[in-house]
């Protein structure tokens, strides 16, 4: 499993012309699944996700959490997160979970990440989705645990 954790002001998902989700200050992740993810390896990287103090108090440091100031999560797939490039020059995704796991993974995820977090948004599985995003810093984190 991969996390690529975005600090942001605002992100949105667009499908077809249409905001599917959309939120403000908080992380926008991009979620990766390989075959050999389970739902424990995905609650440690939940619990680390939600754990992260990478916004800042009232000193400057990076030390509160997303609860700490009331932030938001938009949550999307994305399998190329997987990408192997080591060999030529157009990338293999072998790596990636089938879609079944992925997808069921993803489900599980916002399902837990929604038990602790108040606005909790998400991208469409397996869709042509256009992502747009104030990257707050900028501050990103790629979570391989």
């Amino acid at each position: 499993m991969k996390f690529v954790v975005q600090r942001v002001n605002y992100a949105s998902v667009t499908v077809d012309g249409n905001v599917i989700g959309a939120i403000k200050k908080g992380f926008l992740v991009f979620i990766g699944v390989s075959n050999e993810d389970t739902k424990e390896i995905a609650d440690k990287y939940i619990k680390k996700l939600l754990g992260l103090r990478i916004f800042q108090d009232e000193n400057g440091k990076t030390n509160l959490s997303l609860k700490d100031v009331n932030g938001e999560l938009l949550l999307v797939s994305q399998f190329t997160l997987y990408a192997d490039c080591s060999h030529g020059n157009r990338p293999s995704f072998i790596n990636a979970g089938k879609p079944e796991l992925a997808n069921e993974l993803y489900e599980y995820i916002i399902a837990e990440c929604k038990k602790q977090v108040e606005v909790v948004e998400t991208g469409e599985f397996g869709a042509d989705m256009k992502v747009a995003l104030e990257n707050d810093g900028p501050f990103t984190i790629v979570l391989e645990l």
